[in-house]
């Protein structure tokens, strides 16, 4: 029997799910209310009171744990969840993973939080269990903000008894009251270069864009053979991304039936102009996305010639001036790379570099600088404080949905920028201040990996913020080579702001399940994405 019952001020019996509470604000349908039992009195009973014994476990396995007590073995390494993770309240269900200690053929997994009346304990062979619907269903809409413990013990069974049981590994996980918004697209380089991605909840991938799709040529009226270093416009309905060989821009639709087209809004100038050689990563600001004001930003030229370029995406004249065009930087002389445009439109943050830059940063030094947009024509070039340290490289930057944060990755000076093993995540106001290192940078303890040295990289965050109380809920996503073989792989974590105490706080990594193990996945958008 479940508890359905929450009980408030009104003292009302609701037949639902969960009770409602608090007040939404912000941009989109982000937040749900702080909690569903506004008593806190009622213990839920989601969890079934007797274990769960899944296929192949012994059907007396809870007896065999309960007497061999926890072992003084090294146990099993729990690496999913990792530590200290907050999930949306509308994300894939959890997956518990973990490295068995040798020989370990038997584990026992136990899920605790204060609001339920029993504990969850399954009981399996396999090395990861997922957590079925129906339970997810229940436990998110009942169990908020309030830490779920996750323990795994490791045993050696020989057919008739326990011959080892390990120490406990724990972890705790979080539920926000908050959702994430839109759709993660990600470049892989597995059987190929494509772009695949999915929406927030499924636990299935698919492909969103392979090369031979697209319509657009390269600067040599090549085939497009290579997408990469990609972003969403701001409508959702198109992609732009970086080709090779050699380096330019192009644009291609993601809606259904008109996968790989030009949009029909781009003009004949704006083709020429993309089709230049020797561009890089580009950026788009909604506040610039309308009929007749389709902007998009990009470098423009190698090394320290590279330019803060605008291009007029709707333009039918080509030609400097008019279908592209350099934005002003007093005060820098270096080049640029990988500009971040504000959501307002009025403020571009770029990489300030001496790097080798053929469209993608190479060696050499990097900082993040401003420069406001200006109506295409830029203006007085300034370091961002707290992200242009003479000590670091300091690039990638992304502005959050609200304009108030950038991330950004930092590596020591002198390393190249681009797949750096050193990189971190880094958030910092985005008027300048003091630097945020995140918390997802770090793997387990128990892998015996640790960062700098995972190639934490290319942070992007999700479209929209939510607002509840006091607190402002972000989501970021990254690509991390945290694993066992060093495959580039996908993450988020929250960062939470409380707008009583200022304070940021920040979480574990939560790995995305539904992506391919086995494939190297890159370079993450997180956007308004209208993928069917």
């Amino acid at each position: 029997m479940r508890t359905w019952m929450c009980l408030g001020m009104r003292g009302l019996l609701l037949w639902a799910v969960g009770c409602g509470g608090g007040t939404v604000t912000g941009r989109g349908d982000g937040g749900v209310g702080p909690g569903d039992d506004a008593g806190g009195s009622v213990l839920h009973e989601d969890f079934p009171a007797a274990p769960m014994i899944e296929s192949g476990a012994p059907q007396n396995a809870p007896s065999m744990f309960d007497g061999a007590g926890s072992g003084t073995v090294a146990g099993p390494c729990l690496v999913e969840p990792e530590p200290g993770t907050l999930f949306p309240r509308n994300w894939l269900r959890p997956r518990f993973r973990y490295v068995a200690a040798a020989g370990q053929n038997l584990f026992e997994i136990r899920l605790h939080s204060s609001e339920e009346r029993n504990d969850l304990v399954v009981y399996t062979t396999a090395t990861s269990w997922t957590l079925p619907a129906s339970l997810w269903s229940d436990l998110k809409n009942h169990v908020v903000e309030s830490p779920v413990t996750v323990t795994v013990r490791g045993a050696v069974y020989d057919g008739q008894r326990l011959t080892a049981v390990t120490q406990v590994a724990t972890a705790d996980f979080t539920i926000a009251p908050a959702n994430a918004a839109g759709s993660i697209v990600y470049w892989t380089t597995s059987n190929g270069s494509s772009l695949k991605g999915f929406r927030v909840g499924e636990e299935t991938v698919r492909l969103i864009l392979a090369p031979s799709q697209v319509q657009m040529r390269t600067a040599n009226d090549a085939e497009v053979t290579c997408i990469g270093c990609h972003t969403s416009t701001p409508d959702g309905y198109t992609t732009g991304f970086t080709v090779q060989d050699p380096w330019g821009n192009a644009v291609a639709s993601v809606r259904t039936g008109e996968i790989g087209r030009q949009p029909s809004w781009l003009g004949a100038g704006a083709i020429a102009a993309l089709a230049q050689s020797e561009l890089g990563i580009q950026a788009y600001s909604r506040a610039h996305w309308t009929a007749g004001d389709r902007v998009q930003i990009a470098p423009m030229g190698i090394n320290q010639d590279a330019q803060l370029a605008w291009f007029d995406l709707e333009a039918v004249s080509g030609g400097l001036g008019q279908a592209y065009g350099i934005l002003a930087r007093t005060g820098d002389t270096k080049g640029v790379g990988a500009p971040a445009w504000s959501h307002d439109g009025q403020r571009i943050v770029y990489v300030s570099t001496t790097s080798e830059y053929t469209g993608r940063l190479g060696k050499g030094h990097g900082d993040l600088y401003g420069v406001p947009y200006n109506n295409r024509q830029g203006g007085a070039a300034r370091p961002v404080s707290g992200a242009a340290d003479p000590a670091w490289n300091e690039f990638y930057p992304s502005f959050s949905p609200d304009d108030r944060f950038i991330a950004f990755d930092r590596a020591p000076d002198g390393t190249s920028m681009y797949d750096q093993p050193q990189a971190e995540v880094f958030v910092l106001p985005s008027g300048g201040g003091t630097p945020t290192r995140l918390r997802a940078n770090d793997p387990p303890a128990c892998s015996g990996r640790t960062s700098p040295g995972m190639t934490n990289s290319w942070p992007k965050w999700a479209p929209e913020v939510a607002r509840v109380g006091s607190k402002t809920y972000y989501w970021l996503c990254f690509s991390s080579r945290r694993g066992a073989d060093s495959r580039p792989q996908l993450y988020i974590t929250g960062v939470v702001v409380d707008q009583n105490t200022s304070t940021i706080e920040t979480h574990g990594a939560l790995y995305l399940w539904n992506q391919p193990y086995d494939e190297s996945n890159h370079t993450p958008a997180w956007d308004v994405f209208q993928i069917q």
